[in-house]
């Protein structure tokens, strides 16, 4: 890969979006086979949020956007660029990067979505990056907003009770005298595409082998192999980001990885040799929003870490595809 020079640009803006319908572990006993201390030792899951039907994806995108947006002090006129990370958009086409810009009035804006599953949120800062760097864009947003609960199979326990529902955005602009991104990894390995899918309802033909016999249309995960593979691509993926960067794993200041469960998290720092209460998790509150977790996490991480200017932040994640990615932000 070539060399990543330091880009000039900063995080501006952060907004986030959660349903207010609150959907237990105790709720889930009265739905599955479970309890929540199945529940909560084996992912540290307590809660998470679920959308209404009047809540979706393109809705909660917006909300979470006017807030990023709002605290960036621009408005949606003075965007140059709109990407939107989701599994779950309202509709194939038109995309729901298109159907937000609309909602924000951001009119002849480009927009367009990332599909890179729970990976995607990073894979967008890495793309807005490149528009950013060059010159090609001063202003942009970045979307991830899912509506999980509408493509879980409810009679699943080990799939049902790790997903939410949410949104989170943020606003990067052009910042001379801000580093910004200062490296970041990413890939994919399509080989291993069926241990986390979900199909096409309308596709035919498709030559998979589905781990469990689910409905079609919902989340399908070979779980053991998901854990193993998610550490592993994580905790290699940050460390190349921290090579090209040329920083050392004690001077970041805060690692914010994918919400998919607390054992991967853990697993993952411990890969790291990396202090746990550095480390961001919010997974007990909301479960796994896919490619809304990092956003989310990225706009509660601030506060409640107390990051300062200059902090060093480590995002990674892994998604269904298979995908990963990593990024080094300056704060």
């Amino acid at each position: 890969m070539p060399s990543q020079p330091k880009s000039g640009l900063q995080i501006t803006g952060t907004g986030i979006y959660l349903p207010s319908r609150i959907l237990t572990n105790q709720d889930l006993e009265k739905l599955v086979d479970t309890s929540d201390e199945w529940i909560f030792s084996r992912t540290g899951i307590r809660e998470r949020r679920i959308a209404s039907e009047t809540e979706t994806s393109t809705w909660m995108g917006v909300q979470a956007a006017q807030q990023a947006l709002a605290q960036a002090k621009i408005q949606a006129s003075d965007l140059d660029l709109i990407l939107v990370a989701t599994v779950t958009p309202d509709s194939f086409f038109p995309s729901a990067a298109c159907r937000i810009s609309a909602e924000l009035g951001a009119t002849g804006c480009p927009a367009f979505d990332l599909q890179a599953a729970c990976s995607g949120f990073v894979y967008g800062m890495i793309v807005a990056e490149q528009f950013l760097r060059t010159g090609a864009a001063r202003n942009v947003l970045i979307v991830g907003t899912e509506r999980l609960s509408s493509v879980v199979d409810w009679r699943d326990r080990n799939t049902c009770v790790l997903f939410g529902d949410g949104a989170g955005a943020v606003v990067l602009q052009q910042n001379e005298a801000s580093r910004g991104i200062l490296a970041f990894d990413w890939g994919a390995d399509g080989a291993s595409a069926d241990l986390l899918h979900l199909h096409n309802p309308q596709s035919r033909g498709l030559a998979t082998k589905p781990p469990a016999p689910l409905a079609p249309d919902c989340i399908v995960m070979a779980g053991k192999e998901i854990f193993k593979q998610a550490v592993n691509a994580m905790a290699d993926s940050a460390l190349r980001t921290l090579q090209k960067a040329g920083v050392n794993l004690g001077d970041v200041r805060c690692v914010i990885s994918h919400q998919a469960n607390i054992r991967i998290i853990d697993a993952l720092v411990d890969k790291l040799k990396f202090p746990r209460e550095r480390c961001f998790a919010n997974v007990h509150r909301y479960g796994n929003m896919s490619a809304a977790c990092i956003p989310v996490a990225l706009h509660e991480a601030g506060s409640e870490m107390q990051l300062q200017k200059g902090d060093k932040v480590l995002l990674v994640a892994f998604g269904g595809g298979l995908t990963w990615a990593s990024a080094l932000l300056e704060w």
